[in-house]
Protein backbone atom coordinates (compact mmCIF):
# COMPACT_ATOMS: atom_id res chain seq x y z
CA UNK A 1 0.00 0.00 0.00
CA UNK A 2 2.76 2.43 0.92
CA UNK A 3 4.33 2.24 -2.53
CA UNK A 4 1.24 3.90 -4.07
CA UNK A 5 1.50 6.97 -1.82
CA UNK A 6 3.48 10.08 -2.61
CA UNK A 7 7.10 9.80 -1.46
CA UNK A 8 6.79 12.33 1.40
CA UNK A 9 3.68 10.61 2.79
CA UNK A 10 5.28 7.18 2.41
CA UNK A 11 8.35 8.34 4.37
CA UNK A 12 6.16 9.82 7.10
CA UNK A 13 4.05 6.68 7.46
CA UNK A 14 7.04 4.37 7.54
CA UNK A 15 8.81 6.50 10.16
CA UNK A 16 5.65 6.59 12.30
CA UNK A 17 5.34 2.82 12.14
CA UNK A 18 8.93 2.36 13.21
CA UNK A 19 8.58 4.80 16.10
CA UNK A 20 5.34 3.23 17.34
CA UNK A 21 6.82 -0.26 17.27
CA UNK A 22 9.68 0.96 19.50
CA UNK A 23 7.18 2.13 22.12
CA UNK A 24 6.30 -1.36 23.29
CA UNK A 25 9.68 -2.73 24.21
CA UNK A 26 9.85 -6.51 24.44
CA UNK A 27 6.54 -8.10 25.38
CA UNK A 28 6.52 -9.43 28.93
CA UNK A 29 9.70 -7.58 29.91
CA UNK A 30 8.13 -5.09 32.31
CA UNK A 31 6.65 -1.69 31.51
CA UNK A 32 6.94 -0.45 27.96
CA UNK A 33 8.58 2.80 26.87
CA UNK A 34 5.23 4.47 26.31
CA UNK A 35 4.64 5.14 30.00
CA UNK A 36 1.82 2.61 30.46
CA UNK A 37 2.45 0.01 33.12
CA UNK A 38 0.28 -2.84 31.93
CA UNK A 39 -0.36 -4.11 35.46
CA UNK A 40 1.76 -5.35 38.33
CA UNK A 41 2.44 -8.77 36.82
CA UNK A 42 3.75 -7.32 33.57
CA UNK A 43 5.73 -4.66 35.42
CA UNK A 44 7.50 -7.39 37.36
CA UNK A 45 8.51 -9.06 34.11
CA UNK A 46 9.69 -12.65 34.12
CA UNK A 47 7.76 -15.74 33.12
CA UNK A 48 4.39 -14.51 34.39
CA UNK A 49 4.74 -11.25 32.49
CA UNK A 50 5.64 -13.11 29.30
CA UNK A 51 2.73 -15.48 29.80
CA UNK A 52 0.28 -12.60 30.31
CA UNK A 53 1.64 -10.84 27.22
CA UNK A 54 1.26 -14.04 25.20
CA UNK A 55 -2.31 -14.52 26.44
CA UNK A 56 -3.17 -10.94 25.53
CA UNK A 57 -1.70 -11.37 22.06
CA UNK A 58 -3.67 -14.60 21.62
CA UNK A 59 -6.88 -12.92 22.81
CA UNK A 60 -6.53 -10.06 20.35
CA UNK A 61 -5.54 -12.41 17.53
CA UNK A 62 -8.69 -14.48 18.16
CA UNK A 63 -10.82 -11.33 18.35
CA UNK A 64 -9.40 -10.19 15.03
CA UNK A 65 -10.10 -13.60 13.46
CA UNK A 66 -13.70 -13.47 14.72
CA UNK A 67 -14.14 -10.00 13.26
CA UNK A 68 -12.67 -11.07 9.93
CA UNK A 69 -14.96 -14.11 9.82
CA UNK A 70 -18.00 -11.92 10.53
CA UNK A 71 -16.87 -9.50 7.84
CA UNK A 72 -16.50 -12.33 5.32
CA UNK A 73 -20.04 -13.54 6.13
CA UNK A 74 -21.37 -10.01 5.78
CA UNK A 75 -19.68 -9.53 2.41
CA UNK A 76 -20.97 -12.88 1.16
CA UNK A 77 -24.51 -11.89 2.20
CA UNK A 78 -24.08 -8.60 0.34
CA UNK A 79 -22.89 -10.46 -2.77
CA UNK A 80 -25.88 -12.83 -2.62
CA UNK A 81 -28.26 -9.91 -2.19
CA UNK A 82 -26.81 -8.08 -5.19
CA UNK A 83 -26.93 -11.23 -7.34
CA UNK A 84 -30.64 -11.63 -6.52
CA UNK A 85 -31.19 -7.97 -7.31
CA UNK A 86 -29.43 -8.40 -10.67
CA UNK A 87 -31.64 -11.40 -11.46
CA UNK A 88 -34.78 -9.43 -10.54
CA UNK A 89 -33.75 -6.50 -12.69
CA UNK A 90 -32.88 -8.82 -15.60
CA UNK A 91 -36.42 -10.27 -15.39
CA UNK A 92 -37.79 -6.72 -15.48
CA UNK A 93 -35.67 -5.94 -18.55
CA UNK A 94 -36.91 -9.11 -20.28
CA UNK A 95 -40.52 -8.21 -19.41
CA UNK A 96 -40.12 -4.72 -20.90
CA UNK A 97 -38.44 -6.13 -24.01
CA UNK A 98 -41.43 -8.46 -24.40
CA UNK A 99 -43.80 -5.51 -24.18
CA UNK A 100 -41.79 -3.67 -26.86
CA UNK A 101 -41.85 -6.73 -29.15
CA UNK A 102 -45.61 -7.02 -28.63
CA UNK A 103 -46.08 -3.34 -29.48
CA UNK A 104 -43.96 -3.73 -32.63
CA UNK A 105 -45.93 -6.84 -33.61
CA UNK A 106 -49.27 -5.03 -33.12
CA UNK A 107 -48.21 -2.21 -35.49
Amino acid sequence: MARFLRPQFRTFIISQLRMSSDQLGELGKGAGKGGGGGGSIREAGGALGKRQAAEEELYFRRKEQEQLAALRVHHQEEIDHHKKEIERLQREIDRHKGKIRKLKHDD
